[in-house]
């Protein structure tokens, strides 16, 4: 009884204290459903669990555009988070909003947390620093395009499934095999302007836009319609109307039909792998992006997606000091790692690359590694460090739509690529104009 008492008293005694001070509240906006809503829920209770002094909440805002145009309608009514997710195409836009955003680096700063930029990969950390190397948003998930490989389907096709598939020379005689066999699906991909115009370009070591793809100048003229990329766009349209190519949709749609078994091949985000590893009832494996050898210098290294937080403007000291404890707790060794093995995301710091290898999940899950190794292997070049391109959102909704009339047969490659160029260059224009 009176150890009933006691704890009463106790209980009594906390619930005051913890109203006397009140923790401070974090708006996140997040673009995360499903099993990612989920991980993502479960690293913001760690975090309030870890401590008392604040609360981060998280909220779902859409998809990456509604999330990015949630944050922006709201900054103009000044109800703006305190923290926002922007894709990477987005960027760009951030930059521009004059007053709108507080850079990472002078958060950490000013809140006396510390902070080594160095830390992160570079080829993560590049996309969202200055020049002068001064970190503007904190990496979160980052991805890099990979080729999925259902071996069953090569087996079925009489396709050695250990053939090699690290070139465009090769995997065309693989997909005549498959389409020979009966296979209604050789290959599909997601994301088709991220996989094979933007990630193609840095792969291959080719410009996607001028100055430097936009990191040295808003005054950048997009240069996506060179030999390299008419090549490859127009092959693949060759397949598309040979049935050996399918496309399937300009988000992940094929990413289903992957899953489900029936395509061979896959090119899709490294973040695909906690869905085909759930759901695939075939035996698959994850290979490197394939890339042209007829191209000098390819391959280099392919670029990110993803996403990366972007702290607003407007808040108070104590809600920034807040952010930064947060943002350095999800930077964290253990908290990465297992973001990086549970997701397919990389690990966006040296540290928990390093500590994963240690856990063994590499050896247990071969090909995992893929993904760091094809980004890092090589130092960036002005070419593949990454796009930097305002209205870059709406750019990719016309490559899209000129894609889809090369895989239709409407257009040619060098028709539509040059069509995607022209039409482009005029957002481009806007943009500057805007932001001068």
């Amino acid at each position: 009884m009176k150890i009933s008492i006691l704890s009463g008293v106790f209980a009594s005694a906390l619930a005051v204290g913890t109203a006397a001070h009140a923790q401070t509240e974090i708006q996140w906006w997040h673009a995360f459903t499903g099993r990612l809503g989920t991980l993502l829920a479960e690293q913001v209770d760690t975090f309030n669990a870890s401590q008392s002094e604040y609360k981060v909440v998280a909220n779902h805002k859409g998809n990456y555009s509604e999330t990015l145009n949630a944050g922006i309608a709201a900054f103009r009514a000044g109800e703006q988070p305190d923290i926002l997710m922007v894709f990477e195409v987005g960027t760009a836009t951030m930059m521009a909003a004059k007053g709108a955003v507080k850079p990472v680096y002078e958060v950490m700063a000013d809140a006396g947390e510390p902070f080594d930029p160095d830390a992160y990969l570079a080829a993560v950390k590049g996309y969202y620093t200055t020049t002068d190397g001064q970190m503007l948003s904190l990496p979160y998930n980052s991805s890099t395009p990979v080729l999925y490989v259902n071996r069953d389907a090569l087996s079925a096709a009489g396709i050695d499934p250990d053939t090699d598939l690290s070139t465009w020379e090769n995997v065309g005689p693989v997909l005549d095999k498959l389409k020979a066999s009966g296979s209604t699906c050789p290959m599909t991909t997601a994301w088709q302007s991220w996989v094979h115009l933007e990630n193609f370009s840095a792969y291959h070591n080719v410009p996607f836009a001028s100055k430097e793809n936009g990191f040295a100048g808003l005054d950048t003229q997009l240069e996506f319609n060179g030999p390299a990329q008419v090549k490859h766009i127009a092959q693949m349209g060759q397949w598309a109307k040979d049935g050996k190519f399918i496309y399937a949709g300009r988000r992940n749609e094929g990413g289903a039909n992957f899953r489900g078994g029936e395509c061979a091949l896959f090119t899709e985000s490294s973040a695909g792998y906690a869905g085909v590893k759930a759901e695939a009832k075939f035996a698959f494996e994850i290979r490197p992006l394939p890339y042209w050898a007829s191209v000098e210098g390819a391959p280099q290294n392919t670029i990110i997606g993803g996403s990366s937080l972007w702290v607003m403007a407007g808040k108070s000291d104590e809600a920034y000091k807040g952010v930064a404890k947060f943002l350095n707790f999800l930077s964290t060794s253990e908290i990465q790692a297992k973001w990086h093995q549970d997701t397919g995301y990389l690990p966006i710091t040296t540290a928990a690359y390093d500590l994963t290898k240690d856990q063994g999940f590499y050896k247990e899950n071969p090909g995992t590694d893929v993904a760091i190794i094809q980004m890092t292997s090589k130092a960036p070049t002005p070419n593949s460090k990454g796009l930097r391109l305002g209205s870059f959102d709406q750019i990719r909704g016309i490559i899209d739509e000129e894609l889809e009339a090369v895989w239709a047969g409407d257009k040619s490659a060098q028709e539509a690529l040059d069509s995607a160029v022209t039409r482009g260059n005029v957002l481009l224009r806007r943009f500057e104009q805007a932001n001068r």
